[in-house]
């Protein structure tokens, strides 16, 4: 499964939480810049909703952010504004 593939649309019941991670250099805003793309669809992130870890290196940065997705839809656009900006390298 690439970044872009999401299970099928059977395979996932909605609402759901689901974690969604971005990979990109090790920036110190790069958390930040994740959780704002991932607001553009989400309104409320819980308490403890971005979790950051470094390489072991320390030269790129995962962010996980986990959400209550209310729709594939929303989860095709949220996925669609990361692989789309220039920062993130990777998401899943």
């Amino acid at each position: 499964m690439n970044s872009l593939e999401l299970p099928e649309e059977g395979l996932l019941e909605f609402p759901c939480s689901i974690a969604i991670k971005a990979m990109g250099k090790a920036e110190a805003d790069f958390d930040a810049h994740v959780t704002t793309l991932v607001r553009r669809h989400v309104s409320n992130l819980s308490e403890g909703a971005v979790r950051t870890r470094p390489s072991k290196k320390g030269n790129f940065l995962s962010v996980t952010v986990t959400i209550e997705a209310e729709s594939r839809e929303q989860l095709d656009k949220i996925y669609q504004d990361l692989t789309d900006d220039a920062r993130i390298l990777m998401a899943l």
